[in-house]
Formats: structure tokens, sequence, C-alpha cells
């Protein structure tokens, strides 16, 4: 049978993420038989410049239903998409921005239209019977470093530690299956020692797996971290990762941020930084300055030394990262579909970035879901690493298990970024 690759319907109803809280599910139907499905992700550590999630209000789900973002689904963009190929991407993403008119989505809302953006990317590659990563790429063969968060806090957990996440780099392993390996052997690590240190109670996990034990100080986090690596005999392999999440600690009145009690301006914050990076094997740090302090960025991407990765300062948008890039302002992007709102803008983004010599990490959101999709749009895009938490929720695991099969259907062509995860070709 001769397949016409056109989308012939949609449908979409309201799912559970990772929180509890509702989040949108798409499904793109081709030639009335092939199915392509996609979960939104929501983030809780949003920038002012992510597109617009739309949420219904009200008192039902403390007004977080997405019952207006579903019904703009149904009501407005299947009218306007069926009938089209869908394996044009580019067309269709055009097309849900176009429909919807606003510059930051807010009118459909752009968990309903990554939600479709998404679906029709998977239906494609269904259609034509390959995985996702292929589809986006025929040269896709990186398999990233997990960036594994294994202490937060921020607005990620319920402790008063002010930076996001504590994470490790399993840079040495020669294999993403043995990545995950040594991962999970610091992750009981630091178990045991948060467990005699704190109590019982402080094994529990934030928002994205990592423990979140009764901490302030930076420094106290960094030694745990630093001690259970020492006691799973991997030192070796290892460096380490914050997201700092400045904008979070930053008030545009003073404009000062605040940070374990103190007041500190912007080069006080990098001197802060730079007394961090004389103890500890720090290789990246994500939003080390608020979302618009370009001059922090900038100080800091010239006097640190390591990768400096805009989350809220970039927003997965090609046009900040273009203007932003060409001043010196960071040298890799966190890669988030969601902040964009389409497939196509995001690829855009990732593309942008590579242009500028920058590293690009894909990053889940912390209201998740079981779908594994990034971990095929990674490897697709030829990323070096990943952020999607600890491998101890299942909304987490699902993504490593995707990228361990891909690792194996790729044989001997798969390539671990390792070291050269910033750059890994």
């Amino acid at each position: 049978m001769v397949l016409s690759l056109k989308i012939t319907d949609l449908a979409a109803r309201e799912i559970l993420d990772c929180r509890g809280n509702p989040t949108v599910q798409v499904d793109v139907i081709v030639d009335n038989d092939i199915l392509g499905r996609a979960d939104v992700p929501a983030g809780r550590s949003t920038g002012a410049n992510e597109a617009h999630e739309l949420r219904d209000g009200g008192e039902r789900f403390q007004g977080m239903g997405v019952t207006k973002a579903v019904e703009n689904v149904l009501k407005e963009i299947k009218p306007a998409v069926v009938g089209m190929k869908v394996t044009e991407q580019r067309a269709l993403d055009q097309r849900l921005i176009a429909l919807d008119g606003t510059p930051n989505k807010s009118r459909l809302g752009a968990n309903a239209i990554l939600g479709v953006s998404l679906a029709a990317a998977r239906a494609a590659a269904t259609a034509l019977k390959t995985p996702l990563y292929k589809y986006v790429n025929l040269n896709a063969h990186v398999l990233p470093v997990p960036l594994l968060n294994y202490i937060n806090g921020g607005e990620h957990a319920s402790n008063d530690l002010e930076f996001q996440e504590f994470c490790i780099f399993p840079v040495g392993a020669q294999t993403f299956k043995e990545a995950l390996e040594i991962g999970s052997a610091v992750y009981e690590e630091l178990r045991a020692i948060i467990i005699d240190k704190y109590g019982k109670i402080a094994a529990n996990v934030g928002d994205e797996g990592g423990f979140a034990p009764p901490i302030v100080k930076v420094r106290e986090a960094l030694d745990n971290l630093v001690l259970a690596v020492k006691r799973s005999g991997f030192e070796e392999k290892i460096v380490y990762g914050l997201d700092c999440a400045a904008t979070h600690i930053y008030d545009p009145e003073t404009n000062k941020y605040t940070l374990e009690g103190e007041e500190l301006s912007t080069d006080e914050l990098l001197g802060f930084y730079k007394e961090l990076l004389k103890t500890y094997p720090i290789a990246s740090m994500e939003d080390p300055f608020s979302e618009d302090d370009i001059d922090g960025f900038v100080k800091g991407t010239q006097e640190l030394g390591i990768q400096i990765v805009g989350d809220d300062f970039f927003c997965t948008d090609p046009d900040r990262i273009r203007e932003r890039a060409k001043l010196g302002a960071g040298n890799a992007l966190l890669w988030k579909v969601n902040q964009i709102g389409t497939l196509s803008e995001a690829l855009d983004a990732a593309e942008m970035a590579y242009r500028n010599n920058m590293g690009v990490m894909v990053s889940e959101r912390s209201g998740e879901t079981e779908d594994p999709m990034i971990a095929d749009l990674v490897v697709g895009i030829n990323a070096g690493q990943i952020k999607t938490g600890a491998q101890v929720r299942s909304e987490r695991v699902a993504k490593y298990n995707r990228l361990l099969q891909i690792e194996e259907e790729l044989g001997d062509t798969a390539v671990y970024a390792g070291q050269n995860f910033k750059i890994p070709f």
C-alpha cells in the first residue's frame, strides 16, 4: 500500500505529569492508521521569555488544568493541519505559529502547539519505519554524557539550598551504559552519607530524583557529593556540574544576588564561583547569573574557563542565541523544546548554537512524563550532554532506558561523548 503520509486526524487529552499536575498529550493520526503520540513536559523554574503554557485557572487542579489547551488542539489546530503531509515538519510548525498569531504562543498555548509538533514527528518516523533519532538526522550517532542531578535545591526542593542542582558528569566512562553504572554507584554512596549525617527523612528526593537534605551552604552540598564520588571508587572518571538558577536569587530592584544570607554584586558572585573552582573540579555551570545579566555571562565565560550554560538566558530561542553568542555571553545552550514551542524552532536553536561553537545540553523539565522523546532528540541532534534527573524515578528512567536501547541499536557506530561532551565531533 502506498502511503499518502497525510494527517487525517488529531486527538488530545489531559494527562498528569510526575508532580500530579495536568499536562497535554496529543495524538497525530496519519493515513487513518498510523499513530504518533507525544506528552508535553512542564517546568517549575521557568524563564520570563519562555513560550506561554496555557493553563485553565480557577479551582480545578489549583488552576493548573489544561482543558483549554486540549480544546484548542481539537477545535482550532485540527482543522488547520488535517490534510498536511506529516513529513513536512517545518511547514506544519509554521502553520501552527501563524495560527496562534502571538509572539509567545499565548493564544493557543505553547503546550497545545508543541504537543502537535512533537506527535507529528513521531508519527512521521513511525510511518517511515525508522527510529525518531534517525528521522531527525541520518547521521545520528552520539550518545550523551548524562548530567546526573543528585542534590536538589532552589525551586525543585523544599530545603533552603539556593542553587538548584548539584550534578556529576561521568565523563570517564567508555559507554553510556557504563556512565549509568557509575552514576548508580555514586547515588547509593550519597544516600548512605545523607542518612548518616541528616537522618532517614533526609533521603527523600526532590522533583528530579536528587536528594534534598536540610542543607543551606553550597560547599556543604558539594562536599557530600565529592565524598560519595570518592567512596564509589570512580573519582577519576567524574567531574561536576551546577545549575545555579541565579535568576531566582536576583533582585532587579537592588541589582544584587542573595546567596547564603549575603547580598552580592555580579562581580562578587563571580568571585564566589572562582573560589569554588579552586576546590572542586566543576566543569559546567548553568545560569550562574540572572537571565538578563549579560555582563555577568560575558565575564563568567571569559574568566571561569568552564562550560557556561544558558537556560533562562537563551530560552532555546534562536534569536536570543544569535544576539548573545556574538557578545561571548555563554558557551553552551540548555535545549528545552517546550521553551520555544515547536520542534523546528528548537532544531534551529541547536543549529544556531553549533554554528557559534557552543555546546548543547538537552534537558527535561521538572514536570516530566514517561514519554522518552528527548532521548531520541538528544541523539538526533548529536548533542554530547543530557540532563534528565536522577535515575530513580520512572519518568527519568524512561529516558535513560531509551538511550540504552539506542546505544544497542547503533552498535559499533555509537560514540559516547565522554570528555568531549561540549563538542563531541
